[in-house]
């Protein structure tokens, strides 16, 4: 059964009447992300290595996902395209131009499966924005683990 049909059946499930919050404070299924350190160092990995394919396209896939189904679904849906997860409701791709279309027409799909309050963003970025990144919140320092000998004070 593909991820597609799957989702269908989930809609006949009365899915669209499930009004499901978000996320539970203390949810643990979403708490399955490597530290902030591991995510950033994965990001930076794509973008440094010498051997990216010639062709291939990053891209972030963010998500405002209301039903729990629909969401797990669609996480495990991107990370088997090759996805990286960086947040909770973000993706960072470095994948053919074939495989973002096959991913922005397959979620473009989803969406239309249900009524639903959802959205869900694909923003090609390039690798020079990528490394000008900074992260916000987190003790982590991002000029470390880029090497950067620019520091940017707020």
């Amino acid at each position: 059964m593909t991820y597609l049909e799957r989702l269908r059946r989930l809609k006949q499930a009365t899915l669209e009447q499930s009004k499901q919050p978000n996320r539970i404070i203390g949810d643990d299924k979403d708490n399955d992300l490597p530290s902030l350190e591991a995510r950033v160092g994965r990001v930076l990995g794509i973008i440094r290595s010498p051997q990216r394919p010639k062709g291939n396209m990053l891209f972030f896939i963010m998500y405002d996902i209301e039903s729990d189904k629909v969401r797990y679904n669609v996480v495990k849906y991107l990370e088997r395209k090759g996805c990286t997860r960086i947040q909770k409701s973000i993706f960072l791709a470095d994948l053919s131009r074939e495989i973002f279309d096959d991913i922005k027409h397959d979620l473009a799909e989803i969406q239309a499966l249900y009524e639903n309050h959802d959205s869900i963003i694909i923003c090609p970025i390039s690798t020079d924005l990528l490394q000008n990144m900074k992260v916000i919140g987190q003790s982590i320092n991002v000029d470390i683990i880029t090497h950067n000998k620019n520091t940017l004070f707020f």
